[in-house]
């Protein structure tokens, strides 16, 4: 795949992501590509409402405005709950990633990470306490601005 551009800057126009293209997109490819151990169940059985949740809190406004401004602001809160609030039984970790990815690719972004670094950092997300929420997120940013393809540094 070609590398996108794009960048992290504030943009009103973010492309959102839908329930539908994470079963398509997300779900389906990591059945695929990312199997390791543990089946992920199918996509129906996921717990109500929560999957809707995680893919609009990065769009939440709030007075008018938004309370994650930045791109950079809502891939990282997007990749944190899909993992922190468990929308299906198994494969959440795995699922976040692929969502993560499709996101970034929705917007004209991409990655430039391994797999495994991918997987070893969302393992670190799933296992941080509530407390750790603002410090995992601060590392998210880091990470998608160290990594990013066609994105424009910020200040962190």
């Amino acid at each position: 795949m070609g590398k996108p551009s794009g960048s992290w800057q504030t943009n009103k126009e973010t492309v959102r992501i839908t329930v539908k293209e994470v079963e398509y997109a997300a779900f389906s490819l990591a059945r695929k590509l990312m199997p390791y151990d543990e089946p992920i169940p199918d996509f129906g059985t996921r717990f109500p409402k929560i999957l809707e949740s995680c893919i609009e809190t990065p769009h939440v406004t709030y007075s008018k405005k938004n309370l994650y401004p930045r791109f950079v602001d809502k891939a990282s809160i997007l990749f944190y709950l899909m993992i922190k609030n468990h929308p299906f039984q198994n494969g959440n970790k795995r699922i976040a990633i692929m969502s993560l990815l499709y996101f970034l690719y929705k917007n004209g972004k991409w990655l430039e990470i391994s797999n495994n670094e991918l997987y070893r950092v969302a393992k670190d997300v799933a296992e941080s306490t509530p407390e750790d929420r603002q410090r995992i997120l601060r590392s998210l940013q880091k990470l998608l601005q160290k990594y990013g393809i066609g994105f424009e540094r910020e200040n962190l």
